[in-house]
């Protein structure tokens, strides 16, 4: 998938216009909150899981990291995130450029309450180079997602 296939996707919200694509990699938090101008932890990461029922994605804000405990109170299992060379396959997008939109058919999305103490957050769009800014309201709209929930550590 691409940033257009993600640009496709996004149109029905009418925001597909706040897609940036940049000429830096943003495929990690730091780089993405540099090519943004923003804070790190204002970065909304997505980290791919495997699951008994497939893949899982958690979006989390960039400067939370997953609590293995609360991950497998509130998902029943231990965590385990998908290798680099089940992440396109499970997902559609490249390692860098995962997040929560057009991904493939039964992947799962839940956001983690650490974004929910900004305004905006800026999940990758696509691409190891793109990323696209949006309130935790429309990210959870957009982006099909189950729940909130809090499986994560080191932000608060």
């Amino acid at each position: 998938m691409s940033v257009q296939t993600v640009k496709n996707y996004v149109s029905k919200w009418n925001v597909e216009d706040r897609i940036q694509e940049f000429s830096v990699s943003s495929a990690t938090v730091e780089l993405a909150a540099e090519a943004v101008g923003v804070i790190p932890a204002r970065i909304a990461k997505t980290l791919s899981f495997l699951t008994k029922s497939g893949c899982l994605l958690v979006v989390t804000a960039g400067d939370a990291k997953i609590d293995n405990a609360k991950y497998k109170r509130t998902f029943g299992e231990k965590a385990k995130m998908l290798s680099f060379e089940q992440v396109e396959e499970m997902t559609g997008h490249p390692v860098g450029g995962v997040c929560p939109f057009a991904n493939k058919k039964g992947v799962r999305t839940c956001l983690d309450i650490s974004m929910k103490r900004f305004k905006t957050v800026f999940p990758a769009a696509g691409s190891a180079s793109s990323a696209i800014e949006l309130s935790c309201e429309e990210l959870f709209t957009i982006a099909g997602a189950e729940a909130w929930v809090d499986v994560c550590k080191g932000w608060d």
